[in-house]
This record gives C-alpha cells, sequence and structure tokens, in this order.
C-alpha cells in the first residue's frame, strides 16, 4: 500500500466498468490494457489500488489481482467509499468515481475506526483484503481489521504513537480544532446528484498524525497544510483588496462619465441655442431685405 504521507507522482487511471465506465469498456479489454503495461508502471498501478505487487511472481498474476480489485472496487457502495474517505479527511472532489475514491481509501493507514460509519467499515475492510459478511458487526469488522495488522505493524504504530505524543506534548499539546470536512472543487459537472452533506470528524493531531505516517510524513503534512492555510489567508487578503481597489476604480469611472455626459450636455445646449439665435438673425436679415429695403427705395 502507499505511504500516506506523500502523493504519487502521476495516477494510471484506466477505463472503469459497468456503470462507472464513460465509454463502456468490457473486462477482458481492460485486462489486455493492464497486460500491456510495464511492470514498473503495474507495480505502481497495484500500490494505487492498495495490492501488494510483491505478493505475486509473474505480471499475469498481478494484472489478474489488479482486475479482480477493480472489479470489487466497482461492487462497493459508492457511499460507503465517501464515508472512509471523510473519515479519513482525504482531499477528494465530491463526484470523484469509486476508482479515485478507492486510491484515497488506500492511503489511510490510520487504525482508529470511531467516526467511521458500519458500511463505510465495511468497505474499509474489504478493500483491506478481509472477507466480510453482513451479519458482522462493528465490533467483529473492528477486530478482523486489529488482527490483521500484525505483531511488527502494531509495534511500529505504538512507537510512531510514542513519538507523536513527545511530538505532541513539545508543541504544548496541541488539540485539533473542530471543523467540517469539505471537499475539493468539482472536477467536472457531476454526473449524479450527491448527498446532503453531515458534518466530518475532527482533523487530526500532531500525534494522529506521526502515528498514522511516521514523524517526518506528520511534521511535513501538518508543516504542508499549515502553508496552505497561511498561503489561503494572504490570497483572501490580496482578493479583498483587489475587489476594494476594483471597487474604487468603478466609481471613479462612475463619477468622471457623470462629469463627461454633464459636460458634453452643457456643450450640446450651447450649441442648440447658438443655432437658434443665429437662424433668428439670419430670418431678421432676410425679412428687412426683402421688406424694408423697397420701401426705403
Amino acid at each position: 500500500m502507499a505511504n500516506g504521507s506523500s502523493e504519487p507522482p502521476e495516477r494510471k487511471m484506466l477505463p472503469s466498468q459497468g456503470t462507472e465506465a464513460g465509454g463502456g469498456a468490457s473486462p477482458a479489454g481492460g485486462a489486455r490494457q493492464l497486460g500491456n503495461m510495464p511492470r514498473d508502471e503495474l507495480n505502481a498501478l497495484a500500490e494505487e489500488f492498495g495490492v501488494d505487487p510483491s505478493s505475486y511472481r509473474t505480471p499475469q498474476h498481478l494484472v489478474a489481482a489488479i482486475h479482480a480489485r477493480r472489479q470489487l472496487i466497482a461492487s462497493l457502495d459508492r457511499e460507503a467509499l465517501l464515508d472512509v474517505v471523510r473519515w479519513g479527511r482525504r482531499p477528494v472532489p465530491l463526484n470523484a468515481n469509486k476508482e479515485q475514491l478507492a486510491q484515497e481509501v488506500a492511503r489511510i493507514k490510520s487504525m482508529k475506526f470511531e467516526g467511521l460509519s458500519r458500511q463505510g467499515l465495511m468497505a474499509l475492510a474489504q478493500l483491506r483484503g478481509l472477507s466480510v459478511s453482513e451479519g458482522d458487526d462493528m465490533g467483529r469488522l473492528v477486530r478482523k481489521l486489529k488482527r490483521q495488522e500484525g505483531f511488527f505493524a502494531k509495534l511500529n504504530r505504538k512507537r510512531r504513537s510514542l513519538m507523536g505524543s513527545l511530538v505532541s506534548n513539545m508543541l504544548g499539546g496541541e488539540g485539533a480544532a473542530e471543523n467540517e470536512y469539505q471537499y475539493l472543487p468539482p472536477q467536472q459537472p457531476p454526473a449524479e446528484a450527491p448527498r446532503s452533506e453531515a458534518a466530518g470528524p475532527r482533523p487530526a493531531s500532531i500525534k494522529e498524525e506521526i502515528e498514522e505516517s511516521g514523524l517526518l510524513g506528520g511534521i511535513a503534512g501538518r508543516i504542508r497544510r499549515s502553508a496552505d492555510a497561511y498561503v489561503n489567508q494572504k490570497l483572501d487578503e490580496i482578493e479583498a483588496r483587489i475587489d476594494r481597489k476594483l471597487d474604487e476604480i468603478d466609481r471613479r469611472l462612475a463619477e468622471w462619465r457623470d462629469k463627461e455626459i454633464a459636460n458634453r450636455l452643457r456643450i450640446l445646449k450651447i450649441t442648440l441655442w447658438v443655432t437658434v439665435i443665429v437662424a433668428a438673425a439670419s430670418l431678421l436679415y432676410s425679412y428687412i431685405r426683402v421688406y424694408l429695403v423697397p420701401l426705403l427705395k
């Protein structure tokens, strides 16, 4: 499974199947496309879907595993995947398809399942390779997930948790702020209407981030989010300043336009009065020349 603290350089998205497919790619065509990929790209794609490529000796077996994983993803409920994404606070657009959601779920390594719904817990267990049934309750699903972790993985997680506690205490016992999960902007017009958004779980503390992603990964993720928040705040300030300047420019342009219109109207009035006076003088001159001059002779 790919490390949750680092983003992959490139995502290898293949045509989806069933209702997710934009052009209706067949399973056999998808398998052929996978079979034509180089082994390193195939390994990267397997890690994207949460499949361990080292467990398969030949590319054919790995292709079959990826194909089975894609079939599993297609059978999962999209709302359950969204529940897992909100619980894990992974950055995805609301209109992401099932494969994109599953790839984000594969990066979630947390073993603290508070706040996760039952349908999301079942989807997470299936994507982690466990066999589940409708009769499994929350406690049994959690026990299955914890048994799957293994002794050394659990030991490493405890070590990261201890390191996270030390770092959190050094930073003054920083607590997580209570805010709601927000999706990224949609990639394209959504194909299906989203359901009403519920308040997401609280963001992870620095201790939980280090426990999940390791010391460097947790600190790097926190620094990256703090930098993003600072940049967004400064961008908002710059945008507000630009808006004020634009409003001031619009106001000055409106004043200039009003003055220009008033001056043009004044010039037009003067021109009309001069035209009337000239016309009256011309009429008087014509009257004198035609009627008065012959009488004087």
